[in-house]
């Protein structure tokens, strides 16, 4: 019989018998260096669909080598993370959205999607085992990884038979702990290119990540943090990160944009909460929309680009103060009032408000209690 659903109740938890110390200093902690005392486990088969969920001790997992997740690519992942508030509770920010992405990302590569809220029960049990990993502190939290692998022993591109959903869990810090950093940002000048139309850009396999390695490190080479990705001139992502730029457009309007999504744009979660928060404000035009590099050079030359920042999980916002383009610089303004601030004024009201909804501090239906 084939099992569509992942079943909470067939569940077996074997706790470790050695558990690791935990951090002693989190002021130390550094981003996906250490893990907490288990994993979940959650096996698939083509043959008989989802089989038994396992919480078991963290450990290194036995794969055949012929393994198609080796060779092919044949891998997912999502990442989110879980908080603790001032009551120390444990919260979760829309979890929801980043299962249905990694069952989005599944299926455009051909690997079994799994049951959310099956896989969501399950994932919680886990959250709540190792609560005591979770440091309190705003900036401090646990990032959740869940990954789905193919497993099927066999050379040769094929749907995959047999596959492997898995969690771990990573105590972490703040991404900027001594501050905001404002990042340089060199554009790609069509040497590289990091999605196109038709391909993955909109999920999150690992194929999208390794071959934007070697660009990473040749704008670092130059002096630059990141890479401000370009299709055809027009401005998609920053890094692995949503990007927004804050401008006066040509009406004389204050508008916030980012790039409408579509087959090369991820849909990043702290995206679309920043899209939410900034049209709940009403305050100026929020648009999803393209603008092309040479457009931003032009304002930017006139004065009229407020401030650039990038989205995601890990850093929340990130601030940007200059962008290199066709082998010049432009400077993007960051806070006017204050010449040592590493943040404009929208990148940190944006921070600000998603945080307090993260810990909780306001009622929100985003943060979800476990």
């Amino acid at each position: 019989m084939y099992n569509s659903r992942i079943d909470l109740s067939r569940l077996v938890i074997e706790r470790t018998t050695t558990p690791k110390p935990k951090p002693v200093d989190k002021s130390k902690l550094l981003f996906g260096r250490q893990f907490t005392d288990h994993m979940l486990l959650i096996p698939w088969e083509a043959a008989s669909g989802w089989g038994t969920p396992r919480i078991t001790a963290y450990a290194p997992l036995a794969l055949d080598l012929s393994c198609s997740c080796f060779h092919y690519g044949l891998e997912v992942f999502e990442g989110m993370k879980a908080y603790k508030d001032a009551q120390g509770r444990v919260r979760l920010f829309r979890p929801m959205m980043n299962i249905n992405r990694l069952n989005i990302s599944a299926r455009r590569i051909a690997l079994p999607e799994c049951d959310a809220e099956g896989f969501f029960s399950c994932l919680k049990e886990l959250l709540r085992l190792e609560s005591d990993w979770i440091p309190e502190g705003k900036g401090f939290s646990l990032y959740v990884r869940p990954c789905l692998i193919a497993t099927q022993a066999t050379l040769g591109v094929a749907v995959p038979q047999s596959a492997l959903l898995f969690v771990i869990l990573s105590p972490v810090g703040p991404y900027y702990p001594t501050g905001w950093k404002a990042v340089k940002l060199l554009c790609s000048d069509g040497k590289y290119c990091r999605a196109w139309p038709g391909g993955t850009g909109f999920t999150k396999c690992g194929g999208n990540y390794a071959p934007t390695i070697l660009p990473a490190r040749e704008a670092q080479e130059k002096g630059y943090q990141q890479v401000l990705w370009l299709y055809e001139d027009r401005i998609t992502e920053v890094g692995t990160m949503n990007f927004f730029v804050f401008i006066i457009n040509d009406d004389g309007e204050r508008e916030l944009i980012t790039c409408p999504l579509g087959d090369t744009i991820l849909p990043g979660v702290t995206r679309d909460s920043v899209l939410g928060m900034a049209r709940a404000w009403n305050e100026f035009k929020v648009s999803e929309r393209y603008i092309t590099m040479r457009d931003l050079a032009r304002l930017a030359e006139a004065g009229k680009v407020i401030e650039a920042f990038g989205t995601g999980t890990a850093a929340v916002v990130s601030p940007v103060c200059m962008i290199n383009y066709e082998g010049r610089d432009y400077k993007i303004p960051l806070n006017p009032s204050d010449a040592a601030s590493q943040a404009g004024p929208l990148t940190q009201r944006i921070y600000e408000e998603l945080t307090r909804i993260q810990y909780g501090e306001v009622t929100h239906e985003w943060s979800v209690l476990l």
